[in-house]
């Protein structure tokens, strides 16, 4: 709020258009976080922990790697970054369609994007959750993947790669990375040998390249 106010007041050097209304959504956005940061540490972080301690304990590998993308699938899907961005890409890929058709056209898109990120969510946490579990070095992974996504990108339409390498930064918003981290911390301190520090975060990162893959390969095949 201080920086709009000094750009409003030393640059552009106008009056704020609905003062009023702007500082009421500006309080309700600064009590709608801090709930959001308590209701974390209350209720999402110790959850995701609780969990992942009970399928270490449980032993079944199988279970584990669905919970992973049962949770990576479920939050992405639902994110509301995701969401946001997914209606613009659909509304503007729809402008060049009959108008009867459109909306029909906006709302297959967005979905197609929405589930495509999702499910490519849902694979970076079963990576994850494997690479905690069998002890894998993270960096490999890594630059392996972004090798992958410097060939594929010469290959996808145009107005496709931009979206793609949007889709890896909103999917770790405000819903998904809570969860992963809780998640991968939960399951490096149930397993023995395993570093909460070391081996417990990587998740987010996975969770941030996949994205990018699975949507340049779905403008490749079908976008």
């Amino acid at each position: 709020m201080l920086t709009v106010a000094l750009f409003q007041g030393l640059v552009f050097r106008q009056p704020l258009e609905n003062v009023s209304q702007v500082l009421i959504g500006l309080g309700l956005v600064i009590v709608g976080l801090s709930l959001f940061v308590v209701g974390l540490q209350l209720g999402l972080f110790p959850l995701g922990e609780a969990m992942a301690h009970d399928f270490a304990r449980k032993g079944s590998l199988p279970w584990l790697i669905a919970f992973a993308f049962a949770l990576g699938f479920g939050t992405t899907f639902a994110e509301p970054a995701l969401i946001a961005i997914a209606g613009k890409v659909a509304a503007i890929k729809a402008l060049g369609a009959a108008a009867e058709q459109q909306d029909a056209l906006r709302e297959s898109y967005a979905l197609a994007l929405r589930m495509t990120v999702a499910a490519a969510v849902g694979t970076a946490l079963v990576v994850g959750v494997l690479r905690i579990v069998l002890g894998w070095p993270i960096h490999y992974w890594i630059m392996s993947g972004y090798a992958v996504v410097f060939v594929l990108t010469p290959f996808a339409p145009r107005e496709i790669v931009a979206v793609a390498y949007d889709s890896g930064g909103v999917t770790t918003s405000t819903i998904t990375v809570p969860l992963a981290t809780a998640l991968g911390v939960g399951l490096a301190s149930s397993i023995k040998g395993r570093s909460p520090l070391l081996d417990g975060f990587g998740l987010i990162a996975f969770a941030s390249l996949t994205p990018i893959l699975f949507v340049l390969v779905w403008g490749i095949l079908w976008a």
